[in-house]
């Protein structure tokens, strides 16, 4: 991943902590750039993160992402710091089943507002006070934007014992492409990158029970991604001469599930 250079580049990443975010600043640091981290929790694992990147002029921020005054404080102390945020890649997550056949009405309420306050609603949050930021910075082709969203192979198979997050995940799909439409003009550009599972805390407990050898065998490749894989898409479509694939969707799923 080194081969990609972000020397200069400011970079925000929503859910740094650990997982797939914790990845994705590791990469992005080792290529140069400067990194904003956002945690919403655990300031530990935060610090954490922070401890594991090149060089020393990183930052941790916090915020609760289903807090919309949160998430405009967070953003502005990151500008703050950073100077501008060149690169915002939005990592932050939550997953919780939900099946409708054995959930009661009460919790059914709760998972549907939790996943989409974190999911959906606190990530175009985050989005708006970034690219409002990138918007009066009047970026340029040669200097734009870039806005990446993790969202998730469920998007699209359908997710039948989480059903909020698949639906979450699907609305960010479209998020992603309308804004990519929206920003163009303003020369930053928008991306998604729809993983398949992931060797990740979220994933553990299901590739460590006795049904993790079915989900390895959902792909050819007889294995799930390693977050260092996420990590690598999302800095390429980060880099200068990806700008055309604004709009897209880009999956690493290892070819578990295939959609044309």
């Amino acid at each position: 991943m080194t081969h990609l250079s972000f020397e200069n580049k400011k970079v925000l990443v929503i859910g740094g902590s650990r997982g797939i975010g914790r990845a994705i600043a590791i990469a992005f640091a080792q290529a140069g750039a400067k990194l904003g981290i956002h945690y919403g929790h655990s300031q530990e694992a935060a610090e954490q993160t922070k401890e594991m990147l090149a060089d020393n002029h990183h930052q941790i921020f916090q915020a609760n992402i289903a807090d919309a005054s949160a998430v405009e404080k967070m953003v502005n102390e990151a500008i703050a710091y950073l100077g501008q945020i060149d690169i915002l890649v939005n990592s932050a997550g939550v997953y919780q089943e939900n099946p409708l056949d054995v959930t009661n009405y009460a919790d059914w309420q709760t998972v549907w507002r939790q996943t989409l306050d974190t999911n959906l609603i606190g990530i175009a949050n985050v989005t708006f006070c970034v690219a409002q930021h990138m918007i009066q910075r009047n970026m340029t082709q040669s200097n734009s934007g870039r806005i990446i969203n993790i969202s998730s192979r469920g998007a699209f198979r359908g997710e039948p014992r989480a059903i909020a997050y698949g639906a979450s995940k699907a609305g960010l799909n479209s998020f992603s492409q309308s804004l990519a439409q929206h920003l163009a003009p303003h020369n930053i550009f928008v991306t998604a990158v729809a993983p398949g599972f992931v060797e990740t805390d979220m994933a553990r407990s299901i590739l460590e029970s006795p049904a993790g050898d079915a989900v390895r065998q959902q792909s050819p490749l007889n294995r799930v991604a390693r977050p260092e894989e996420v990590a690598h898409t999302v800095l390429f479509l980060a880099s200068e001469g990806a700008e055309f694939l604004t709009g897209g969707i880009v999956d690493v799923n290892g070819a578990s599930y295939l959609r044309s």
